[in-house]
């Protein structure tokens, strides 16, 4: 087969490929392949639209191989997000077949050697076996092969447009021969070109599972990990426990991560209230942040997080890595699923969390509390750790709930020990989906006579105005100045700091993640300093 390709391919009179070989590595030679040049060989990939739909925009997400097109039928009311990749030819498509095969051994060995690039490696293969048989090939041609080599290689398979589009939140495939649904963050809920067969999705389930590290099987169906780009994962195997087939949901993970100007710019927190979980995080005030699915509960604890001090010792406890601190001193746990079917080997939220405690954290953050682990969580609280998580529910006296009935089962004389609770949800504003903190309550202590627990809301939301309305004085704020001995006014001076550099940074749209931390490790340094260096001037009432 290859050799008839190798035949027909060789009458083309086509510009030779021309690669270098540049010494990177002692025993390693690198292939420099020159970029795909639009302007001297044409595109490589083009799309002329859909019949009946309008183009409402085209973007590029792997230029020039790849690119996002979404298709608009009015009649219907109906949205396409369509991935336009590189057509290939009969021959390309059989070439690639060959190349695959034939690279898997070499692959498979050279991958082994630490150091070495992977896409390197795949470049430098695809090159030697097509050079091999093929004499001045096509430079349009070797770069569609290598792009798909690539991609189903290194990335992921006919989904890596998808990962690689940073305006995409969740991909999720129901079942086969179904579109993959995705959520935008402009035209929220919408359906791919994309439509995996049955087989098909099969052998990409075990393919996510590969790269995510894990297992999943006949035995185990189902599957929750993160991807090696960050991204977290659930999966289903076959028809065990879906009657559809097998299905795949994906929240991406964002490269960069959220700061807290970014919430404030978005509307999730106000000055005020972010300026609040400063000061109460900096005095290891403990915190829970409750709200629905994708309501950003987990991103706003990563934002607030860059609030713990600098030299902090952080545990951090996860069942599917989604944190990121910017701090050194910090353990990162993660649980682990068992080895055998009869569970050995498998280290739970609870024994991590166990072990977290005796590593002596000044913080400790759990990515969501669901059962026992609860209760271990709070004795901490108690004992006095501070301590951040994240659940699921949806108001105040929900959150309680949980936390007071089973699976959860925490006495009310621990919740006490709780100071914040934070309440966000996934609000649907002028036809968008946006996210708010709804309420942010304090935990005070419990009434003698009726044994409910006291509690205190600071903050509230207004869905008129979409603002948060600052409602009474704070216990937690008072707590804080009777620990440092401050007076009235040099705790009102301390929130008015940390408000006027959080003004500052919006106002001059400081919003990438190294600049921000570096104005906070520099506020935690040297408060005075700071704010003269950004030239901030100060209340003298």
């Amino acid at each position: 087969m290859l050799k008839n390709i190798k035949i027909q391919l060789e009458k083309l009179t086509k510009p030779k490929l021309n690669l270098t070989k540049d010494e990177t590595l002692p025993g390693e030679i690198k292939a420099v392949i020159p970029p795909y040049d639009v302007n001297s060989h044409g595109d490589i990939v083009t799309f002329e639209g859909i019949p009946g739909y309008v183009e409402l925009e085209r973007y590029w997400v792997n230029e020039p191989f790849s690119f996002i097109s979404i298709q608009f039928n009015k009649i219907n009311d109906d949205y396409i997000y369509n991935v336009v990749e590189p057509v290939l030819t009969p021959f390309e498509a059989t070439l690639l077949s060959d190349v695959y095969e034939r690279s898997r051994d070499l692959l498979s060995y050279e991958d082994i050697i630490g150091g070495v690039n992977k896409k390197d490696i795949l470049t430098r293969t695809v090159k030697e076996i097509i050079d091999k048989y093929i004499k001045n090939f096509d430079v349009r041609s070797f770069h569609k092969i290598l792009y798909f080599m690539i991609r189903n290689n290194i990335g992921f398979g006919r989904i890596d447009s998808l990962l690689k589009d940073d305006r995409i939140e969740d991909i999720s495939c129901s079942g086969p021969n179904i579109p993959i649904y995705l959520y935008h963050k402009t035209y929220e809920n919408i359906k791919t070109n994309l439509v995996f067969e049955e087989e098909e999705l099969n052998s990409f389930i075990f393919l996510l599972a590969q790269r995510s590290g894990k297992n999943i099987s006949v035995a185990k169906p189902y599957l929750d990990a993160t991807l090696s780009d960050g991204s977290r994962l659930q999966e289903t195997l076959g028809r065990e426990i879906t009657t559809k087939g097998s299905s795949f949901t994906i929240r991406k993970f964002i490269e960069t991560p959220i700061t807290p100007i970014d919430l404030i710019k978005w509307g999730t927190f106000s000055i005020d209230m972010m300026a609040y979980m400063w000061l109460a995080i900096e005095n290891n005030k403990s915190l829970i942040l409750a709200g629905g699915t994708a309501s950003g509960k987990t991103t706003s604890l990563n934002a607030i997080s860059l609030f713990i001090p600098i030299k902090s010792k952080i545990v951090t406890l996860e069942d599917t890595r989604e944190l990121k601190l910017y701090h050194e001193n910090w353990v990162a746990g993660l649980t682990r699923d068992s080895f055998t079917a009869e569970g050995k080997g498998a280290v739970d939220m609870y024994e991590l969390l166990r072990q977290g405690l005796r590593q002596r954290p000044e913080y400790l953050i759990v990515g969501e509390v669901r059962g026992k682990e609860a209760l271990t969580l709070f004795q901490a609280m108690s004992t006095g750790h501070t301590t951040y998580s994240t659940m699921h529910a949806g108001s105040v006296q929900s959150a309680i709930n949980r936390l007071e009935n089973e699976p959860i089962n925490v006495p009310r004389v621990m919740i006490s020990a709780l100071d914040i609770l934070c309440v966000q949800g996934a609000i649907y504003m002028k036809g968008k989906r946006v996210r708010r903190v709804l309420n942010v309550i304090e935990i005070l202590d419990i009434d003698p006579e009726n044994k409910s627990l006291n509690t205190l809301e600071i903050f509230t939301w207004n869905p008129i105005s979409d603002n948060h309305n600052l409602l009474r004085e704070s216990q937690v704020m008072e707590a804080i100045k009777e620990k440092r001995g401050w007076s009235k006014k040099q705790l009102e001076i301390a929130l008015d700091r940390r408000k006027k550099v959080l003004t500052y940074l919006v106002d001059k749209n400081i919003r990438d993640y190294d600049s921000v931390v570096n104005i906070i490790k520099d506020f935690q340094i040297n408060q005075e300093r700071l704010m003269k260096k950004l030239m901030i001037e100060e209340s003298t009432e």
